[in-house]
């Protein structure tokens, strides 16, 4: 997350992108219902901050590749790692 978020600060172009992000998850969720208390607030730390991975992993899951550039990073570096939809978060023996 930190270099990510040294590259949000560094990327104007990268920036850009997570803020239309922000924007797409605020459009979404208030499409749904606006909640007046969190009406600007999006998650993950969008537009600033990079934090949250398993936030902005769900919100590119949601949406599809090409809206969340952190998340799409995420998923990718998850499937590097051989973990994708249908790998469990925990098994049936307990082990997390």
């Amino acid at each position: 997350m930190a270099t990510m978020q040294e590259r949000l600060s560094a990327d104007p172009d990268l920036a850009a992108k997570y803020d239309h992000a922000h924007e797409s998850y605020l459009r979404d969720r208030n499409s749904i219902e606006d909640v007046k208390e969190i009406h600007d607030v999006s998650a993950g730390g969008m537009p600033q901050r990079v934090k949250c991975l398993h936030v902005l992993v769900a919100h590119a899951l949601a949406v599809g590749p090409g809206i969340n550039p952190f998340g799409d990073e995420a998923l990718s570096m998850l499937k590097t790692r051989g973990i994708s939809r249908s790998t469990p978060c925990v098994d049936f023996g307990g082990n997390v």
